[in-house]
């Protein structure tokens, strides 16, 4: 790529200093996203009233499980003051007015490599001017809260303001002595309903700030248990329930065509090398066969008029790729223990004395993670229509902006010329940060000049998903006088994975560009979690850059799923070493941990904590993400028909709760997520093709084999942190020490394979 970018300019000005000062701090407008129908009033880029009453509330993040159709609508409606009867909800559309900077600055170093210093400011000029130009919306990390609660408070406060002078210019009173609850603004016995305010309300001026509400929107979850009435139900319950909510795959636009593709196995070089399109053709409703590449991997696609015919007729066709470099798991393996033992490490933290952390300590133990699955249980599924010039994308995507610019470049049109519709999605685990459907639907699109509905099978899902990374770790620690924890070291081999994505996500790299121009990088967010939280006064954290062939991809929990699996492992290794129980041993060195510290607490009591002994099946775990705390203990048994979790307690810290049942909802998921995790979701590869091409060798916990789970809240007035993926990185530790103490095993490699124990 030549010639000046935006990207280029900001780094430039950063180098050089002026120049930024100059593009950066120039006003700024941009159109009003929201467009509000007959009888609605749009009040800033967050909120629409209708003449009837009800308030829509723009949602610029995609629904995929997390509730947040919910929160945010919540949000507006306890800072307005709506009956939540009168609230509804829209997606919002890409737009300026919605970039997601707490994302932007956690993944400074994805977009910014040379200097993400600079940048992990949310509200650091130049990060929220980087996300509003590259139209960064990405649902990701936990971020929602944290990124769009302000804004739509203060849009809610303005709204109310504006509400109440409209009521107070009909009284003849002073406005601030207007209140505005349960959809009525009041004012010493008269009130009007919203409904009738709107028309007045947009023509008066807004405050210069808006009036908050002197509490922001939280819930007690001991008002709440499970079963209770709820004040805020999820908005979007009801429609899942009946199945009336629309799925990406269940659009329907006048002249669908259908398509199943198959993509070439994930390699260095991969072409398409034999079809045989005759037998494919005698299936009925059999229509055409498109060829295609996207990211440097060929496909062949057969378009059909329903689904089983397209998928029937691909698999007649028995399509054969020409490939070289193909992933195999034993070279991956190969490479990530080479690079354990021969690898350049970069020390990526540090505390205390290196020399202490240096050389031979007592205790070393070898930890190894497979690669991880997503698992989905929707399929990925876009619809494609080009008519005008105007390229129609319905999508369920993380990554919305990156999908028009794939479908854009699928079909060969300006970005400018593809409207973009979000669609919920059914579980993602950060599966649809990935994009590569967009741009293959828009190219069947454009190739057969008729909407194109593009529906990828399971096999396809596994075969063409990028995997959570393999890792290798060596974690070594000498204990102190008192047998805790003097020195600690850990040695990860890791590609470096977070890079890797930004590599294709932001630069348009292929997967094996990506790869090698990530080769030999340290990578902090590849490592995320592996510092320790104990008071242990010489740390040392080094990453092993691995280089594999196997592109790797973000999934739920990220880093934390292995780092915790590490660190509580071997802390309860060092506890039993020292013969010290291992939930005061962790106890001792939380001084600094209050938070953490209570959380182990209460979960002691709410599992009848007996303190691990041998064979009582108990293990303990905690782990923080991003200023939220758990503590999990898991209830293990050995039987003849293997090891069953029979239950899993959690205490856990996320600040101040929105949304009771949904934060329950989102530690519940995640810890039987992790458990998926913990004893499958994992493949083997050969000749760049997975071994598993459905979903039921994965080991996925059925309803059968889901334990009792208990999970308390700890009330916080701190700042709101995201449930989701707390209970997806505590649950292997605690399962793996569990397992230790019910069957003297020390399993030390993910997942827990059955013939392991």
């Amino acid at each position: 790529m030549s010639g000046f970018t935006r990207r280029k300019v900001l780094i430039a000005g950063l180098v050089g200093g002026g120049l930024v000062v100059g593009w950066f701090l120039r006003p700024r407008h941009f159109p009003l996203p929201l467009q509000p129908g007959p009888d609605e009033r749009a009040f800033d880029a967050w909120i629409k009233i209708a003449t009837d009453g009800v308030v829509s509330v723009a949602v610029p993040q995609v629904e995929m499980g997390q509730g947040i159709t919910t929160l945010l609508p919540q949000v507006v409606a306890m800072e307005l003051g709506c009956d939540w009867r009168q609230m509804a909800v829209e997606p919002a559309p890409v737009s300026a007015y919605y970039a997601n900077t707490v994302l932007a600055a956690r993944w400074a170093e994805m977009w910014l490599p040379m200097a993400p210093h600079l940048v992990e400011d949310p509200d650091d000029l130049v990060t929220r001017r980087w996300a509003q130009d590259t139209l960064f919306n990405v649902t990701a990390d936990g971020t929602s809260l944290a990124a769009y609660e302000g804004p739509a408070r203060a849009a809610a406060a303005t709204a109310r303001a504006l509400l109440q002078q409209a009521a107070a210019a009909r009284w003849g009173v002073a406005w601030e002595e207007c209140t505005l609850e349960a959809g009525l603004v009041r004012h010493e016995g008269q009130s009007l309903p919203l409904g009738a305010l709107v028309n007045e309300a947009v023509a008066f001026d807004p405050p210069p700030v808006p009036p908050l509400q002197p509490e922001p929107p939280s819930e007690d979850p001991s008002d709440f248990p499970p079963g209770a009435d709820l004040a805020y139900p999820r908005l979007d319950l009801p429609s899942k329930v009946d199945g009336s909510w629309t799925f990406a795959g269940d659009v329907r636009v006048p002249g669908l065509l259908h398509a199943a593709i198959r993509q070439g196995p994930l390699a260095a070089r991969c072409s398409l090398e034999a079809l045989d399109e005759a037998q494919g053709a005698k299936v009925p409703g059999f229509e055409r066969v498109v060829r295609g590449e996207t990211q440097g991997r060929a496909w062949v696609a057969v378009v059909a008029r329903n689904g089983w015919a397209a998928q029937t007729a691909l698999d007649k066709m028995q399509p054969r790729f020409r490939f070289a470099g193909a992933v195999d798991s034993l070279e991956v393996e190969n490479a990530l223990d080479t690079a354990l033992h021969d690898g350049v490490a970069q020390r990526l933290f540090a505390q205390g004395d290196a020399a202490l952390t240096s050389g031979y300590l007592p205790l070393q133990s070898r930890y190894e993670v497979a690669p991880a699955l997503h698992a989905t249980i929707e399929t990925a599924s876009a619809t494609a229509r080009i008519e005008n010039g105007v390229l129609e994308l319905w999508i369920a995507t993380q990554a919305p902006e990156a999908a028009r610019k794939a479908a854009a470049q699928g079909a060969g049109l300006d970005p400018a010329q593809v409207v973009l519709y979000p669609m919920a999605i059914g579980g993602s685990f950060d599966r649809r940060l990935e994009v590569a459907i967009a741009g293959q639907v828009a190219s069947l699109a454009r190739e057969m000049d008729k909407p194109v509905q593009l529906t990828w099978s399971r096999g396809e899902e596994l075969r063409a998903g990028f995997p959570r990374t393999p890792v290798v770790a060596v974690m070594a620690a000498r204990p102190d006088t008192e047998g805790s924890i003097g020195a600690w070291r850990a040695r990860i081999a890791v590609p470096a994975t977070a890079r890797e994505f930004g590599r294709r996500m932001f630069g348009g790299d292929t997967p094996a560009e990506a790869i090698a121009a990530a080769a030999g990088e340290g990578d902090r967010l590849a490592i995320e979690g592996a510092v320790p939280l104990y008071a242990i006064p010489h740390v040392a954290i080094d990453h092993v850059p691995a280089r594999i062939a196997l592109p790797t991809g973000r999934l739920r929990g990220n880093a934390h799923g292995y780092t915790a699996f590490f660190n509580e492992c071997f802390v309860d290794e060092m506890a039993h070493r020292a013969g010290h129980e291992p939930l005061s041993y962790r106890m001792a060195m939380l001084g600094g941990q209050p938070r953490l510290a209570e959380c182990l607490q209460r979960v002691s009591a709410l599992a009848q904590w007996d303190g691990g002994a041998d064979q009582s099946g108990q293990g303990v775990a905690c782990h923080a993400i991003g200023g939220g705390f758990i503590a999990a203990i898991a209830s293990a048994r050995r039987s003849d028909a293997g090891v069953r979790v029979e239950k899993l307690s959690a205490v856990v810290d996320i600040g101040r709760i929105v949304n009771a049942d949904i934060a329950r909802q989102q530690i519940e998921g995640g810890l039987l997520f992790g458990l998926g995790l913990a004893f499958g979701c994992t493949t083997r590869f050969a000749e760049g093709r997975p071994d598993t091409l459905t979903l039921a060798p994965l080991g996925l916990p059925g309803l059968r084999d889901a334990p009792e789970i208990d999970v308390e809240f700890v009330v916080s007035r701190a700042d709101p942190v995201d449930p989701g993926e707390l209970g997806v990185a505590v649950v292997a530790p605690a399962v793996g020490n569990a397992l230790f103490s019910a069957t003297g095993l020390r399993l030390r490699r993910l997942p827990f394979f059955g013939e392991e124990v």
